[in-house]
């Protein structure tokens, strides 16, 4: 059987319809939005913002969100025309399974492992942070960094991470609270979406009339502009690079900050759990996608007009809990909004994390039932109908990159991983309206197929706007993707044996 065989898609919304022996619908359209929202204001808001800023994109922060959110949008409209149509779990995954056969969907799967994994653990990291900050440094340099990080502070003291734990304690809170069940997992988001909103809101409002004006000229980072050292004279960031100043320096801005757009692709995620896939996954999709759009916007320019950009790759200042930073050194009066800010900042991370835990895990699930990876993971819980040996394998996982590596490093692979997936998404779009035109579609992606070559080739340009470290990594880790899957994958996948293929439904196509 080729390597390029499909899925029907016949087969996959007799799978969507399992029943009693599937996930739950217990998912609204609010519980949608709020589960978009809820990925999406988080790390990428109050640190990639920060990171952005400081290594390549300067107060121009703001332009890097509006590219990444035109790329968003493109890929959003695709995202939410395959949800609409294949209400299943596995997102980007189980569409490139039907568009473009077996290899391209392990790779997609492979890939998304970057996606939400990683920026599980991202997050767990910025978590750290935060609760290190609301403590007032309480918790060692040692023992909330991984090994690979040290620094010497401006008193000649040398710092190296042993390993991060608050990270992996969070890690293994959430886990327990997603096995327990979708729906007490979606209404402890909704209460966390509310506060975090109210506190983006709150700083945008006081912090407007804190902007130094200074801090946004000159708007772009000069290419003259000198590298950032610490005090032992150690480069913490260079901008020789196309990618690090100017308008090059907007485009590895967005790269960096995509990171913050993935949340309305994890909605997808959760189709098989939705009430009514079809009106409410587009809803879900585009909604959060709007709402955040716009708080990105203002919340970037309202940050960098606080404090200068240069003080955001600083280990001694603004570089970790960035926002706390500038309100408690810039915003005189509002201590108590920078307290407010950290916890409001930490029950966010909390429900993003959740939101990766949960996609992933449901990626997870597609996968196993078509036999890619081991049956372990597709192992529904008996009471909870959740995949609970999938949670626990996760938490292994990613407590071990929280735990032991960089969250710059994990960010960035996170926004290869959520890229590339958008990329296959827009094209597998394009794809299915060519080979299968009559196939009923609840939403249909407008202006098609600009919007789909649009969202291949601005995903793709920001692919390519990631630093050439981050780029080795990725690829060799779907490397090691394509070895697995010749070892072992393809020698399993249920659609190589007819015998363990669920029955196919009735004609899903229009007549």
């Amino acid at each position: 059987m080729s390597l390029f065989a499909k899925k029907p898609l016949e087969q996959i919304l007799a799978q969507a319809e399992q029943g009693e022996s599937g996930l739950k619908r217990t998912l609204g359209a609010a519980n949608l939005v709020a589960l978009g929202i809820g990925a999406i204001i988080g790390a990428g808001l109050f640190v990639r913002t920060a990171a952005a800023a400081g290594q390549a994109a300067g107060p121009g922060v703001t332009l890097s969100f509006i590219v990444a959110a035109i790329g968003c949008a493109f890929a959003g409209l695709c995202y939410a025309e395959f949800a609409a149509m294949i209400p299943i779990a596995g997102s980007a995954y189980a569409y490139s399974y039907t568009t473009m056969g077996e290899l391209v969907a392990w790779i997609i799967g492979w890939a998304l492992i970057m996606e939400y994994a990683l920026g599980a653990a991202t997050v767990s990291i910025a978590w750290s942070e935060y609760l290190n900050k609301l403590l007032g440094g309480a918790i060692p340099y040692e023992w909330c960094h991984s090994p690979f990080e040290s620094f010497t502070d401006s008193a000649g003291v040398h710092h190296s991470g042993i390993m991060n734990a608050p990270a992996l304690i969070i890690l293994l809170l959430l886990t327990l609270l997603l096995i327990k069940g979708t729906q007490e997992s979606a209404i402890v988001n909704m209460i966390i979406v509310f506060i975090k909103v109210a506190i983006v809101l709150l700083f945008i409002a006081i912090g407007w009339q804190f902007i130094n004006p200074e801090n946004h000229t000159p708007y772009l980072i000069p290419a003259d502009t000198a590298p950032v050292t610490d005090s032992a004279g150690k480069v913490i960031a260079d901008y020789s690079g196309w990618n690090k100043h100017g308008l090059g320096g907007v485009l590895g801005g967005a790269a960096i900050v995509f990171f913050a757009f993935i949340g309305f692709d994890a909605v997808s995620t959760a189709a098989q759990e939705a009430k009514n896939p079809s009106r409410d996954m587009p809803i879900g999709i585009l909604g959060s996608l709007v709402v955040c759009t716009i708080l990105y916007i203002l919340f970037g320019h309202v940050l960098t007009g606080v404090a200068n950009w240069k003080e955001f790759v600083d280990p001694e200042k603004g570089r970790e809990a960035s926002v706390a930073y500038a309100i408690s050194t810039y915003m005189t009066g509002y201590g108590w909004l920078a307290k407010g800010v950290t916890i409001a900042i930490l029950a966010g991370f909390s429900s993003v994390i959740l939101v990766m835990l949960m996609g992933q895990s449901r990626i997870f699930y597609t996968m196993s039932n078509d036999g890619l990876i081991p049956k372990a993971f597709g192992e529904l819980h008996p009471k909870f109908k959740t995949p609970y040996k999938a949670n626990w394998i996760l938490f292994v996982f990613v407590g071990l990159f929280a735990a032991f590596v960089p969250g710059h490093v994990a960010g960035d692979l996170t926004s290869f991983g959520t890229l590339f997936a958008f990329v296959l998404v827009s094209a597998g779009v394009w794809i299915l309206r060519v080979k299968s035109p009559n196939i009923k579609r609840p939403f249909k992606t407008p202006i098609y197929p600009v919007v789909s070559a649009l969202g291949v080739i601005i995903c793709t340009a920001m692919i390519v706007g990631l630093d050439s470290q981050t780029l080795k990594v990725a690829f060799a880790w779907m490397a090691l993707g394509l070895v697995v899957y010749f070892l072992y994958s393809r020698h399993h996948s249920k659609l190589r044996n007819p015998a363990d293929v669920l029955p196919k439904a009735s004609d899903f196509e229009k007549h």
